[in-house]
């Protein structure tokens, strides 16, 4: 049964606070100096602005699904934003300014992208179950797909585009320990078609493809692991493993992106952190906000420069929505921009 847009958004607010996550091409030297790449390096990254303070409506604000459009400016959604506040913000990040990109009555976004196929901006509904598209100015919303899959509602939180245009979706469908009926879902880049591509996950988050589209990075939040889904090239699944056990303390595993090198940057929910790991499964470095921040409680995705390696972070807690910057260990692709 389709949910008010109140009752929805009272539903991520609660969410939220538990579990849910959702240009300039110059460089600088992060202030961590240059230590050598480690388990035991901080990159500390650095205030850009804040976006967004807590909404009375729904008592929290979540900044997510950072991406560059072509302009090189930066798109970021508020998951929790109530009618009448901007739901989509386009950030001028060389002026460090923000204004309205999108709003609307209804939806709760997680995530966005812009697709390979058709050039528009895709969003992820997690309360309605639904993914819509936006015109690259904003404005033309258009709902790609909507409906069950397999028989069940989705709760789609990030999105993944493969080369063709097709959407590879994470349905959290539960954020429950021990819940194990998340999936990944492929839908088909017209949105008539829709199948499981995996299922059985626990609280699929964060999914980021290979930098060569050959297999799927994955997040699934209450185990705290990284998986790794390699693709069979013909749209099915060839095998599943555990990449990645992320050991993150209290937080959990959120969105994820991935760099030129193939290096993952894994964002923790329930700390203002990122961890960085290279393909094989070593720990690299620990992106971190300044000490002295406060009330900043979870970092829930990246964006790098398309060609560059300035990084943009979203982080948000009772202190508001920010972004935060940091030089990324490799050049920005695809695969780290949105999702």
């Amino acid at each position: 049964m389709r949910r008010s847009p109140v009752r929805s958004l009272a539903v991520l607010a609660t969410l939220g606070a538990l579990a849910l996550t959702g240009c300039g091409t110059q460089t600088r030297a992060s202030a961590g100096g240059e230590a050598s790449v480690g388990s035991d390096r901080t990159i500390r990254a650095h205030q850009v602005m804040r976006l967004t303070t807590v909404h009375e409506e729904t008592g929290m604000t979540l900044l997510e699904g950072p991406v560059f459009d072509e302009n090189g400016d930066l798109l970021v959604v508020d998951v929790t934003a109530p009618e009448g506040k901007p739901k989509v913000m386009r950030v001028d990040v060389r002026k460090e300014k923000a204004h309205a990109f999108h709003t609307d009555g209804r939806g709760a976004y997680t995530s966005a992208q812009f697709s390979p196929y058709d050039g528009r901006l895709y969003l992820t509904d997690y309360a309605h179950g639904e993914i819509v598209s936006l015109a690259p100015g904003g404005g033309d919303p258009r709902t790609f797909f909507s409906g069950e899959v397999d028989g069940a509602r989705m709760n789609p939180d990030d999105i993944a585009f493969d080369e063709e245009g097709n959407l590879y979706v994470s349905d959290s469908r539960s954020l429950s320990a021990g819940d194990a009926h998340a999936r990944v879902v492929r839908i088909g880049r017209d949105g008539a078609k829709a199948t499981v591509l995996a299922g059985g996950l626990a609280s699929v988050n964060g999914i980021s493809f290979d930098t060569d589209y050959q297999g799927l990075w994955i997040s699934e939040l209450t185990e705290n692991r990284i998986s790794y889904l390699r693709l069979d090239g013909e749209g099915g699944l060839a095998s599943r493993h555990t990449a990645i056990r992320v050991d993150a303390g209290i937080a959990q595993t959120d969105s994820i992106a991935v760099d030129a090198d193939g290096n993952l940057y894994q964002a923790l929910h329930g700390r203002a952190a990122m961890a960085v790991y290279d393909k094989h499964g070593e720990r690299l470095a620990t992106v971190e906000v300044p000490a002295g921040a406060r009330g900043l409680e979870s970092a829930t995705n990246v964006a790098i420069t398309p060609g560059g390696t300035k990084a943009y972070m979203t982080v948000s807690g009772p202190a508001g929505g920010y972004l935060y910057t940091f030089d990324a260990l490799a050049e920005g692709i695809r695969q780290s921009n949105g999702g």
